[in-house]
């Protein structure tokens, strides 16, 4: 079903999905909420899901306030539970979408009974991914939005050829992307905090699903990660990069219904 809120003075718009313990997956950078639509037919019997198009994504409009950080991200997940009335919930976020998860659990940490990063990170960009990043602000502002994505989406993958298909549609969905968006988006990354003690100081089981052969999040940041927290739950997948919903569905969602299972009781 799809719904929407208003916050601060703009619109975001969400989906929700099943019935059951509520779970909320956020996606990435270059996504709309329709990057989960495998995760959501394997989970849709059993759980309650709220998939947000983040502002500037999908049908959402990007936020208006100059300066947009993650937690601006994050305050706008809290306002779609406050609407949807839940007080507990399981939050996953892919790659940027985990940033923004780390970001949410920093401000709100009563509300995430537990908390997955798939193909995310709790360290700050290093000065080399800042200067990556530069690089990508300035090739939007000259060429667009499509076209940035179209050199950028297909490295995510571990094998593009074989992910022809999903690549493309992607592609089709980075049309409706502006300039705007994705470089209120960089900017948000490039002035992220390390949120490493969020992991060292929480109770919570983690869950991580991490690419061998990412290369936006690189498999030895998440093997790093994946001991800072008190207990964590570590899926490796040995054929995907940064897609592993899309690369390897069948295990990523394995992956998940045994976590959910486990720590939604």
């Amino acid at each position: 079903m799809e719904r929407s809120v208003s916050f601060d003075m703009d619109t975001i718009f969400y989906r929700t999905h099943g019935d059951g313990y509520p779970v909320v997956l956020i996606h990435g950078f270059g996504e709309d909420g329709s990057i989960w639509q495998n995760q959501v037919r394997a989970l849709e019997n059993e759980y309650s899901l709220i998939i947000p198009d983040l502002p500037g994504s999908g049908i959402s409009p990007m936020l208006r306030k100059t300066g947009a950080d993650l937690v601006d991200y994050a305050d706008c997940i809290k306002w779609i539970l406050d609407s949807e009335g839940i007080d507990e919930c399981i939050m996953i976020g892919h790659s940027m979408g985990g940033y923004i998860t780390l970001a949410f659990e920093e401000k709100y940490p009563l509300i995430n009974r537990s908390f997955g990063l798939f193909h995310s990170s709790a360290y700050a960009d290093d000065a080399e991914k800042i200067a990556t990043r530069k690089k990508g602000i300035a090739f939007i502002e000259t060429n667009g939005a499509p076209a940035f994505l179209k050199t950028s989406i297909p490295n995510l993958f571990f094998n593009s050829e074989k992910s022809n298909t999903d690549i493309d549609k992607l592609l089709s969905k980075g049309e409706k992307f502006t300039a705007a968006s994705l470089i209120q988006y960089y900017e948000a990354m490039i002035s992220r905090p390390d949120r490493t003690n969020v992991l060292l100081s929480s109770k919570k089981s983690v869950f991580l699903l991490a690419g061998q052969h990412d290369k936006a999040v690189p498999f030895q940041h998440s093997l790093q990660q994946s001991h800072l927290s008190k207990q964590t739950f570590l899926t490796i997948l040995r054929y995907s990069a940064h897609m592993g919903m899309l690369e390897e569905t069948s295990k990523t969602n394995e992956c998940l219904r045994n976590i959910l299972q486990l720590l939604s009781v």
